[in-house]
């Protein structure tokens, strides 16, 4: 079962909304609990263990983590009530000294015990996810020294959802060992929030502080989020069944077969592909966020119009938004602050001069958050290489800001100025081309070969000679595909610029908010990619 399956939209989803409906309030949280647990097992089966492993292992992690906290509270408190009466100034410091070596135990034992929690469920990750990524590699540097294999290959099952509820889980974690958030002592409602069926399988990472309280509200279910949520369905059943099921054929040809096609088919197909995997997983956004949406619950937004981007800084703020935010906040914060980046600034500061020493922190403070966004993607070396690909262009990006800055200062250019900004987006569509090629390649030598076939053999002419007809899509099929863009593009330029003045569908009159309605169901009934040469196409991050 997946989102876009007709099961899941014809059967689960209704009857659960209808199960929620009747079940009394306090209830409700319960339900979804269930309704979750039920729609992982369709999935993965057996393997919910897993999920129900990490939830109990996260709520212990975060008990202990409370308990070290009122511990301290409760000796400060003590040693505080034994000094009471003092009132000379040599008390007052000796309080107040051990008062710091106090917390600082404590916080020391606390970060121990946060360690442990994310090394456990980091651990699990590694070994379900990455261990035979890592064996074959060992083991091929072991064969080139004269040594034999001694790492087994192993068929390991691994849950889907894994990555996506092991960075909330952690991030739940973190947030109590931060004080961000209250611990949640009630395990069932831990377990809705990291089970939420709607969520479980491709995100967004939600934070606890911007889910966790609607979960277990238990409100009924108004007519407000019955339509929201809806209409919200539709637009991502349009994106997905009309525009990326199309687009898939192509791109699954070529990147099978590259060797066959020229550098122009690479090209298209590349931009193929960076259209899809948009289409497809801001449509099973849309589906995900209006199936919370029913139930009175606002996910995240893990998109926001990211073609409209004018650099990749700017374009990673809009692309897969929870998962950017989750790397900054955890993996990039934590790394600006730690003790390695505090010495470089120092060090930095009398010896390297201001912009070096910036650029350094900066290149210390990326690097892990884009290792890491390489390595969540899957176990695969072209993964790392995506990674490391907008680790160099953010970084010369930092580079080249005083440069960048001073020639608009000089030739007194506006920004805002199309003269400006369409440039600035074309070069941006380049690099997010360049790199969803390399991240849809059969691997690291076959995107290399790829973009190097570009410059080695590139005809226009293979646009309009009917080549591309042979991809098993036909003229009108090319048509709506575009048709399809056009409109994503209209609807996003809308937003971008705000043309609506902040109102949305539902603000529209109902003669006009039905017909847009009915014109997306029947868009998708005529127009969604079925019968002979299409496939029903699995979610793509459902994988990750």
């Amino acid at each position: 079962m997946s989102y876009h399956d007709p099961v899941y939209l014809f059967l689960f989803l209704p009857a659960v909304l209808l199960a929620y409906q009747l079940t009394p309030g306090k209830k409700r949280w319960l339900l979804l609990l269930l309704a979750g647990y039920l729609f992982f097992w369709t999935i993965s089966g057996k393997l919910v263990l897993y999920l129900i492993g990490t939830t109990l292992f996260t709520h212990y992690i975060g008990l202990w983590l409370e308990l070290l906290k009122k511990s301290c509270a409760e000796r400060l408190e003590r040693e505080r009530s034994q000094d009471r009466n003092s009132n000379k100034n040599s008390e007052k410091n000796r309080l107040k000294v051990g008062e710091k070596a106090v917390r600082e135990e404590y916080r020391k034992k606390e970060r121990l015990v946060l360690a442990l929690g994310v090394f456990v469920l980091l651990g699990v990750l590694g070994c379900l996810k990455y261990y035979n990524f890592f064996a074959r590699n060992a083991n091929l540097l072991l064969e080139q020294a004269g040594q034999g294999s001694i790492f087994e290959i192993k068929n390991l099952l691994l849950p889907i959802g894994i990555s996506f509820y092991t960075l909330q889980a952690i991030g739940y974690m973190a947030d109590v060992y931060w004080e961000k958030i209250p611990v949640q002592r009630h395990l069932g409602k831990l377990a809705l929030f990291l089970g939420f069926f709607p969520q479980i399988m491709e995100g967004p990472i939600s934070m606890y502080g911007q889910t966790g309280e609607a979960l277990w509200k238990g409100e009924d279910l108004k007519g407000e989020d019955l339509s929201a949520g809806s209409s919200r369905i539709l637009w991502g059943l349009f994106k997905k069944m009309i525009v990326a099921d199309r687009l898939y054929v192509l791109v699954k040809a070529v990147f099978e077969h590259y060797q066959d096609y020229s550098g122009s088919i690479v090209v298209f197909a590349a931009i193929a592909y960076t259209l899809q995997l948009y289409m497809e997983f801001s449509g099973c956004m849309d589906i995900v966020i209006g199936s919370g949406r029913l139930f009175g619950v606002r996910l995240p937004e893990n998109f926001c119009r990211p073609f409209a981007s004018r650099n990749a800084a700017e374009f990673w703020r809009r692309w897969h938004i929870t998962l950017g935010a989750w790397l900054k906040t955890y993996v990039f914060y934590p790394v600006s602050v730690s003790r390695m980046v505090k010495k470089w600034n120092r060090f930095g500061k009398k010896h390297l001069g201001k912009y070096l020493t910036r650029l350094g922190a900066t290149a210390m403070c990326l690097f892990p958050v884009w290792l890491c966004n390489g390595l969540w993607h899957g176990p695969s070396w072209h993964y790392i290489f995506y990674g490391m690909y907008y680790f160099v262009i953010l970084l010369a990006g930092a580079a080249l800001e005083p440069v960048r800055a001073g020639v608009i200062r000089f030739f007194h250019i506006n920004e805002r100025a199309l003269y400006w900004k369409i440039p600035c987006i074309l070069k941006t569509w380049v690099i997010i081309f360049t790199g969803e090629l390399f991240f849809r390649a059969n691997g690291l030598k076959a995107g290399m070969t790829m973009f190097f076939s570009i410059f080695r053999d590139f005809r226009l002419s293979v646009l309009w000679d009917g080549t591309l007809l042979d991809f098993s899509l036909d003229k009108g099929d090319y048509l709506v595909i575009f048709a399809g863009l056009l409109l994503t593009a209209g609807i996003g330029i809308i937003k971008e610029r705000n043309l609506l003045k902040g109102k949305g569908l539902q603000d529209m009159r109902t003669p006009f908010r039905w017909a847009l309605y009915y014109g997306l169901i029947l868009s998708v009934l005529i127009f969604g990619a079925y019968g002979i040469g299409y496939q029903q196409v699995d979610l793509i991050y459902a994988g990750f």
